[in-house]
């Protein structure tokens, strides 16, 4: 699973994949520093693994991760090949969600492409470039359906629901926030648009407004536009999280509480990603490895235990579960085996956010 981290040029997009995947991408003060896209594969902080880990002393203990791509600015007129526009939409279409940093930060010394910080301005820049690409890939389809439906009438509902969605998205409203009718949900989700896809809003704040309540006036405002989206949004300093990722763990923690704060933005912001995919980790153990797996919300056992082996799946027996905090809460797995509480799930078992599992199967 894909998160594009977009934006215009010069809000910091770099600065916070290089502080994601503490790589070294090409971070500079002008726009279209980045061009072709940079890809990281980043992983998950959990610390339910760190404390399995504790317990079982493994020889490996493998974390959940999800690949993040930082791709090239977007400026006004991409959808009709501006800039970098054209590149900008094809790298993002391939992503499975966006982060979008927003700059909300004032600082004179780093070029703004439109002269000033606007955080409203900018992020509506992007969200009609991407609505206007949009229009055009429905009418696409709304011409195809309406020739269709010369030869079968029960079509003409699909095309009247995109009528419906091109002047939804001519307004400047993105798809993901556009009801469809159930019926035509599905139909609607293989055009693959652009704007249909889940938002993380990144404020990128002044290193002075780190741990202080939080109260940018462009913070706020962009709280203002993700609940009307229903989408997430977040404040983070790209440049304090870069900082932060260079240090080691122990002087990180250090940093991290002298800033007031118990865990990093940039922590949340992974957590965040991961769970706006509709992804969750069920875990193993034992004393060669423990691990978090990754499994979109809603899958069954078999399902997930064929992440692990495709023999895990075809043999599927049962499902050994116990959820984490009861695992912790025993201190052992022997200890919950004795009080009852592993449950013995099968087939239709639906597999939940830290399960501690083991999976039995016939070979």
């Amino acid at each position: 699973m894909k998160l594009g981290i977009v934006g215009l040029p010069n809000v910091g997009k770099s600065t916070l994949f290089c502080a994601l995947t503490s790589s070294r991408a090409e971070s500079a003060n002008y726009p279209f520093c980045t061009i072709e896209p940079n890809i990281g594969v980043v992983a998950v902080p959990d610390e339910r693994l760190d404390y399995l880990a504790s317990l079982y002393n493994p020889a490996l203990c493998t974390p959940a991760v999800i690949e993040f791509v930082d791709i090239a600015g977007l400026v006004r007129g991409a959808s009709h090949g501006e800039g970098l526009g054209n590149k900008f939409l094809s790298h993002i279409r391939e992503c499975d969600a966006i982060i979008h940093v927003v700059r909300c930060f004032c600082d004179d010394k780093i070029i703004h492409v439109e002269g000033n910080v606007d955080p409203i301005r900018d992020i509506n820049t992007i969200n009609i470039e991407l609505c206007l690409a949009d229009i055009e890939t429905v009418e696409r389809a709304l011409k195809r359906i309406k020739k269709a439906a010369k030869g079968d009438k029960s079509l003409e509902a699909d095309a009247a629901e995109l009528e419906k969605l091109v002047r939804w998205l001519s307004d400047g409203k993105p798809a993901r926030t556009f009801t469809a009718e159930e019926t035509k949900a599905n139909a609607l989700s293989i055009l693959h648009l652009l704007t249909a896809k889940p938002v993380i809003y990144a404020a990128n704040i002044g290193e002075d407004e780190v741990g202080g309540g939080y109260n940018n006036p462009g913070y706020l405002a962009l709280k203002k536009v993700a609940e009307a989206e229903k989408a997430e949004v977040i404040p983070i300093c790209a440049s304090i999280e870069a900082e932060i990722a260079t240090l080691d763990p122990q002087d990180r923690k250090a940093f991290i509480e002298d800033l007031g704060l118990k865990e990093s933005a940039l922590d949340r912001l992974i957590k965040l990603s991961y769970s706006t995919l509709g992804l969750i980790s069920f875990l193993t153990v034992g004393p060669k490895e423990v691990r978090a797996w990754t499994v979109k919300r809603g899958t069954k056992a078999p399902e997930a235990a064929e992440k692990i082996h495709s023999d895990f799946e075809r043999g599927f027996i049962r499902a050994e579960v116990v959820p984490f905090d009861v695992l912790r809460e025993c201190g052992s797995m022997a200890a919950a085996k004795e009080r009852g509480l592993v449950r013995s799930e099968g087939k239709n078992y639906v597999m939940a956010d830290g399960d501690v599992v083991l999976f039995r199967f016939n070979v």
